[in-house]
């Protein structure tokens, strides 16, 4: 939804990328939008607070990766790892 604003902000965009649509349940992970959410090769640009979606977390946690878990602590940032000494 961040990209449709982006481009519906856009003078002259032409297109939009996307990789999801072959997903059969990829509508499913955001409410509050209108179906088909590509409609005709248009998407209706949400008019509410924020991005205009909410993110569906029941389908979120349906279709996670065996063995990952939602929101789960990321630990492997707190080790040195790089020279950005702020994110180190």
């Amino acid at each position: 939804m961040a990209s449709v604003h982006c481009a519906a902000a856009t003078e002259n965009f032409l297109a939009l990328e996307n990789h999801s649509l072959d997903v059969p349940w990829w509508q499913d992970f955001v409410e509050g939008v209108e179906k088909p959410i590509i409609n005709k090769g248009y998407i209706t640009v949400p008019d509410k607070s924020g991005l205009g979606a909410t993110l569906n977390e029941d389908v979120m946690r349906r279709h996670l990766k065996p063995g990952t878990g939602y929101f789960e602590p990321t630990t492997e940032w707190d080790n040195e790892r790089s020279w950005d000494r702020l994110w180190s």
